[in-house]
């Protein structure tokens, strides 16, 4: 078999078998396909697709590239994957809380993508923690806590990692085919019984609109099914920050305030809470989606959910006493501003996609992947769409190292924001669920 007779079979439109598929993919792997012809290969599906088959098949392939992690636990191995957006920090809730209802969180997250954050990012904000441990350290601290967030080691599905830096400079990124084996190779190599997604729509997700989010939700959750993995998504809402703040430290303290039930936005407790109880059914430690949210609900008002997430963060290196001293540990801004509003009225507008990128201005965020990250910046008090804001209600509240950086990142947020003098109609949070 040759790669160009691979290349040209998809390029002409037929479908892939499984021996095709693998033979690429392995090539891939080992370097003796190269970056031209993968390249042209990612082509050729984006613009012809793939049967649904192909899809199970090209991400079974990826997912064995690497190793397949196995597990000997007394519950189930759950996780959650969103396909990001801007205020997004559900995952460092919904991981200990899913643990203090007896399943096992093994999360291997990734870093921040254009003007998304990365759960990676967070996480190293705190001093000491390591999100790069190895496969021995995440089985270890996954038994010991219930949950562990790391990032993707170079044991997890390797040929996705090469497939993707190769896509993301041939304008193959939007494939549907391509995103949807790129998420779940990583996922199910990790040794899943169970997936629950959370798949954005709105300004600010790589989904603007409401067909591709379903074609997207649609896919990922029909491949990993066939692929052996209990799966469903659920469609959520990105026309606003999820949380009202952006910003690696910043969320970081946000989602601290909220385990400990201090301060809780309220958009981010529904989609959380939505999220664990549909993973919980879907393991069966609960009898139904409802119920699953009952026991969410428990483990974050019983404190069971923060004192996981305080484990954790120890048994990877964080300090002891991280959930009583944050303030203490997490890096501050030098400098703090509050963005008022012109004039007085209802925020009835958000261009998600430009508060990222405001963050991203600030330093939080990557313009190339090599770029370091100042912790310490980004957005805090976000009002969100409806809030009537004012002298006395700023539209946001910047962190920045220098005032020049604040100036830029000011006339972002003012050109993200539609103010006028009547409030919007609501919007619904949940968009929809694939079961």
């Amino acid at each position: 078999m040759l790669p160009q007779e691979v290349i040209a079979k998809k390029r002409d439109g037929d479908h892939l078998s499984e021996e095709e598929i693998r033979f690429f993919i392995e090539g891939l792997n080992d370097d003796s396909i190269t970056e031209g012809q993968v390249g042209a290969m990612a082509m050729a599906i984006l613009l012809n697709g793939m049967g649904m088959a192909e899809r199970v098949a090209l991400t079974q392939a990826m997912r064995d590239s690497g190793t397949v992690v196995k597990w000997d636990l007394d519950g189930p191995v759950i996780d959650k994957h969103s396909t990001g957006g801007v205020g997004d920090n559900v995952s460092l809730m919904l991981a200990p809380a899913l643990a203090a209802c007896g399943a096992f969180v093994p999360m291997i997250s990734g870093r921040g993508l254009g003007h998304t954050g990365g759960t990676l990012d967070k996480f190293d904000a705190i001093p000491g923690y390591r999100t790069q441990p190895d496969l021995d350290e995440l089985r270890r601290v996954t038994g010991s806590v219930g949950c562990a967030i790391i990032g993707q080691t170079p044991d997890i599905a390797p040929a996705d990692k090469r497939l993707y830096g190769i896509r993301d400079v041939t304008g193959t990124v939007e494939s549907i085919d391509l995103i949807t084996s790129s998420i779940l190779s990583k996922k199910l190599a990790a040794g899943l019984d169970a997936l629950v997604l959370d798949v954005k729509v709105g300004t600010g997700a790589f989904m603007a609109t409401a067909e591709d989010a379903d074609a997207l939700a649609r896919s990922l959750v029909e491949v990993a099914n066939g692929a052996g993995c209990r799966t469903s998504a659920i469609i959520t809402d990105m026309n606003e920050p999820l949380a009202s703040c952006a910003g690696n430290a910043i969320e970081v303290v946000n989602a601290v305030r909220f385990l400990k039930m201090e301060e809780i936005d309220s958009r981010l407790w529904d989609v959380t809470v939505a999220l664990g109880g549909q993973a919980l059914h879907l393991a069966n430690l609960a009898e139904s989606a409802q119920k699953g949210e009952a026991k969410m609900r428990h483990a974050f008002e019983s404190g069971e959910a923060a004192e996981r997430f305080a484990r954790m963060v120890t048994e990877l290196g964080g300090p002891a006493d991280f959930m009583d001293r944050y303030e203490h540990h997490l890096p501050t801004a030098n400098v703090v501003r509050e963005v008022l509003p012109d004039s007085p009225g209802f925020v009835s507008r958000i261009d998600t996609k430009a508060v990222g990128f405001a963050v991203v201005e600030l330093g939080g965020g990557r313009r190339r992947a090599a770029d370091p990250i100042d912790y310490s910046v980004g957005l805090d008090m976000l009002a969100g769409r409806g809030l009537r804001v004012d002298a006395e209600q700023p539209i946001a509240r910047i962190h920045a190292k220098s005032d020049a950086d604040a100036d830029r990142a000011e006339a972002r947020l003012r050109a993200a924001y539609r103010i006028t003098d009547d409030a919007p109609r609501e919007l619904p949070l949940e968009k929809g669920r694939i079961d």
